[in-house]
């Protein structure tokens, strides 16, 4: 009798992981959170974990008070294509940029972490320059990665968090 034996070999996509913010201010900030982390799941990747929502006082500007939450996704896509796709979803969901400057919006999605890439590019920094500087992206990023480290400092997430100085109030909400 004859065994043969047949190799199959499958399309393998390296898998990466992606730290992601999401803020916004505007609308029905529920349904549009809901439908924000659908998007990302269809074009970016399997979002694998997620922090509770947190509502925060608007950070660099006067305005309603803002949701934010981090999301963690796999993916196979390159951090600027993540960038395109997110940028997409923002102008799906009614995000428009009318400055430069701080604004209220419907969603904003951020990158923070793509693995342990440090990336310079014009439209892109990885991490995220502002990371220690502000509670409302520390504060869910702590609940879901109290051990990620940072790749610039090397510290971990739950000890940025001790050295933040911001002030403005950050509360969870569900």
């Amino acid at each position: 009798m004859l065994n043969i034996v047949v190799i199959i070999r499958a399309n393998l996509k390296i898998m990466n992981e992606v730290y992601i913010l999401l803020g916004g201010n505007l609308g029905d900030k529920s349904k549009i959170f809901e439908e924000t982390r659908k998007l990302i799941g269809e074009r970016v990747g399997l979002v694998i974990k997620q922090s509770s929502v947190y509502v925060t006082e608007p950070w660099g500007f006067e305005s309603e008070i803002f949701w934010n939450q981090v999301i963690i996704a796999e993916t196979a896509l390159s951090p600027h294509e993540i960038l395109y796709q997110t940028q997409a979803i923002e102008i799906t969901l009614g995000r428009v940029r009318k400055s430069a400057h701080y604004e209220a919006r419907t969603i904003d999605i951020d990158l923070l972490f793509y693995n342990d890439l440090e990336l310079n590019s014009s439209d892109l920094i990885l991490p995220h320059p502002k990371i220690g500087e502000r509670k409302f992206v520390l504060i869910p990023l702590n609940e879901i990665a109290p051990d990620k480290r940072h790749p610039v400092t090397g510290l971990r997430v739950q000890e940025i968090l001790k050295l933040c100085t911001d002030q403005l109030n950050v509360e969870r909400i569900d």
